[in-house]
């Protein structure tokens, strides 16, 4: 993770907002983060010692509502990071018209060396200290990297135990039976996944001419490789934190998926029923996936994969950000000259945090939808956003995510004005 994440993401709203003539009202409440509480969280270990873990939330900005996002459990979680995916989810929910403000959470820590039984006692630990800076009107979190729905029953269990009374509107991606919605599961991909339908079509491309690299097979990549592909897209790359593999018949994303449930790697394979058989392929590292020669690359891992230093050598004509911040400041620029079309990421994986919306939404009301609402719901919201952003690039000549950013500038701007400018005020 590229320590400067920070840095980079406040650069971004500096330079996107002088381009948008954007006041500085308005970038100053982007410049600045609401409120950080960082912690150290005691967990009794299986050993019986205990250890003390870094933890982290931070709102960024709730001029459009209660403050939302993720909380992950990572090794490089740290308070910079923590800052840049909360300036991040102010922007996203404000492009995709959500009323919501931005913020994210963290822990310092390896979820794989811990045992069920001590990240259970871990994510207790994470809302106790946490537990007057979160609540169903104040700031709702939500899973992220290496963090999925039961953490998240753990957690709001664990805050309706402290607050002594039943608040499911608290967190969202938590499993159905404790208030969850259906749907959320693959919303992050499906949001992406709606993106590029909405990109093809504006292309005239079609679906079985086209191919797509996948780096990182979590939630979000799996889902959005499986939805492409059965759609007609061929998916010729995957690859996880371990590696990944290579053809350019493409692969059942489905199978590949199955294996690596069973044995934590990527293998290629093609599955009918019980029987898998391998299929002939190449394997490849993270950093050959970037330079993949397919239509459309999906970086769905972590931060600052592509850089200012790989940026040359990225072949694809499309880049679609499932992952958070995947591409750096400066990588941009080189990208632009190429003539490649990106898809920021606080369009492409909105899908997770509207889903999460519309969770919250059935909290606070009492009552479910069903799968079908929910899936037009999101399709709709996601749809809508995706051509509000892409006029902006047409009529302005702007790189989507100038005008994705121009456009959370303009919903910030207009909450602003309603609580008075140095400009009412002057006048």
């Amino acid at each position: 993770m590229n320590t400067d994440v920070y840095e980079n993401a406040l650069s971004r709203i500096s330079s996107y907002g002088v381009k948008a003539k954007v006041s500085d009202e308005v970038l100053d409440a982007l410049y600045h983060p609401k409120a950080m509480l960082t912690s150290s969280l005691p967990v009794r270990m299986d050993n019986g010692s205990t250890q003390y873990f870094e933890g982290y939330r931070c709102h960024y900005n709730n001029l459009l509502g209660p403050t939302k996002g993720g909380v992950r459990f990572h090794p490089l979680v740290n308070a910079e990071e923590v800052k840049a995916l909360a300036l991040w989810m102010t922007v996203k929910c404000a492009v995709v018209g959500l009323p919501y403000g931005g913020a994210k959470g963290g822990i310092k820590v390896d979820p794989k060396t811990l045992s069920p039984m001590e990240i259970e006692r871990l994510s207790r630990s994470y809302v106790r200290a946490m537990a007057d800076f979160i609540g169903p009107q104040v700031d709702i979190p939500a899973p992220d990297v290496y963090t999925n729905a039961r953490i998240m029953g753990w957690m709001a269990d664990e805050y309706e135990a402290i607050s002594r009374k039943k608040a499911p509107g608290v967190i969202t991606g938590k499993p159905v039976n404790l208030g969850g919605s259906l749907g959320r599961e693959d919303a992050t991909g499906r949001g992406a996944y709606l993106c590029i339908l909405e990109l093809v079509n504006k292309l005239n491309l079609t679906p079985e001419s086209t191919t797509v690299a996948v780096q990182g097979f979590g939630n979000g990549g799996y889902n959005v490789a499986r939805l492409l592909q059965e759609a007609g897209f061929k998916i010729i790359a995957i690859s996880d934190s371990k590696g990944g593999i290579y053809s350019s018949k493409g692969f059942d994303v489905a199978s590949v998926y199955k294996q690596k449930q069973s044995s934590s790697r990527i293998t290629a394979v093609y599955c009918e029923q019980s029987v898998c058989h391998q299929v002939e392929h190449t394997q490849i590292t993270n950093e050959e996936l970037l330079e993949i020669d397919a239509d459309i690359l999906i970086p769905a891992a972590l931060e600052g994969v592509i850089t200012k230093e790989n940026a040359a050598n990225i072949k694809a004509r499309f880049i679609v950000e499932v992952a958070n911040g995947p591409v750096e400041s400066e990588a941009d620029k080189i990208l632009e000259e190429k003539g490649t079309l990106l898809i920021p990421d606080v369009l492409a994986n909105a899908g997770g945090v509207t889903v999460s919306y519309f969770e919250w939404a059935q909290n606070l009301q009492g009552y479910s939808w069903t799968l079908e609402e929910v899936h037009n719901r999101l399709e709709q919201m996601m749809r809508n956003a995706f051509n509000q952003v892409w006029d902006q690039h047409k009529e302005n000549n702007l790189s989507l995510r100038e005008a994705a950013y121009g456009l959370a500038f303009k919903r910030l701007g207009d909450a602003i004005e309603l609580h008075g400018t140095r400009d009412y005020f002057n006048s």
